[in-house]
This record gives C-alpha cells, sequence and structure tokens, in this order.
C-alpha cells in the first residue's frame, strides 16, 4: 500500500484518528500489563502464544492506519466549473434498464454499496469518472450494463 493515496471524507478522516488513537492507547496497556510468562515447565505457554498474536495483530491496524494517515487526501467539493462532471464526492442520479439508482463515488476505505457508496476504483464507480449529464456509460462486469448519467450533484461531508 506504500505510495498508495486514500481518498477519503473530513468525518472518515475524524474516525481513523480516532481508531488510531485507542488502538495505541490500548497497545500501551496491552505491554504494560505482566504479559504471561514465555515457558511454562519447559514448553511454551499458550497464553503467551495468544498474547504475541493479539499483539501483532494490534500492530498490523495501528501500521496501516498510520500508512492511511501518512497518505490520506481530503475529498473536497470542486470548483462550479468542474461540478457537471463526475468525481469523488458526487452523488449521481442514473437510469439503469429504465430504473432509477443513485449512488456516491467515494475511496475506497469508505464504499459501501448496501448504502449507495460505491468505490471510485470499482468497475463502475472508475467508469463514471468524468462523464457529464446525458452520457451514457458501458459498464462491463461481467454483463454489459448502460448507465445514463441523470444528475450530478456535490456535497461534502
Amino acid at each position: 500500500m506504500v505510495g498508495k493515496v486514500f481518498y477519503i471524507t473530513k468525518k472518515k478522516l475524524e474516525e481513523l484518528q480516532a481508531e488510531h488513537k485507542t488502538l495505541l492507547d490500548l497497545e500501551l496497556r496491552k505491554t504494560k500489563t505482566d504479559a504471561p510468562k514465555i515457558f511454562q515447565s519447559e514448553d511454551v505457554n499458550p497464553e503467551y502464544i495468544n498474547f504475541q498474536e493479539d499483539l501483532g495483530f494490534l500492530r498490523s491496524r495501528i501500521n496501516e492506519l498510520e500508512d492511511i494517515l501518512k497518505n490520506f487526501e481530503i475529498i473536497k467539493k470542486p470548483q462550479k466549473t468542474k461540478q457537471s462532471v463526475v468525481g469523488l464526492g458526487s452523488k449521481i442520479t442514473v437510469s439503469v434498464e429504465g430504473e432509477k439508482d443513485e449512488f456516491t463515488i467515494v475511496g475506497t476505505l469508505e464504499a459501501n454499496p448496501s448504502l449507495g457508496k460505491i468505490s471510485n476504483e470499482s468497475p463502475v464507480g472508475s467508469a463514471m469518472m468524468d462523464h457529464k449529464v446525458g452520457d451514457v456509460v458501458i459498464v462491463s462486469s461481467p454483463i454489459k450494463v448502460a448507465y445514463k448519467i441523470l444528475k450530478i450533484d456535490y456535497h461534502t461531508s
């Protein structure tokens, strides 16, 4: 993930910063408490192994959050002249096979299709980027689907 830019909203940034702080505090508390003894007679203590695994998973998530917090870009409302094209943060109304659908283009960390948030890196999200109202976008994954863009709106959160 090194070098990747993570596109996030201000709200998501605050959530990630809070999670990072909480996990650092938890790691500190865990390492300051008495860790189980390494050896129990001549065998390695299973409690110690579990403790080390837990710390490993915790450290892994902390490292992941630190990478995100070093390489993020806040999704901002674009200039008025660029609000007529689909971009990060745009809420799009489309017509798909005669049905209306709405979704918002977000970064991968906030994608949740069940909530109407699709990633800019998903097949549909990436195909929609830089298109305008009236454009018909064909997405092939695994079948061809035509999306007609009816409306583009930008909100910041």
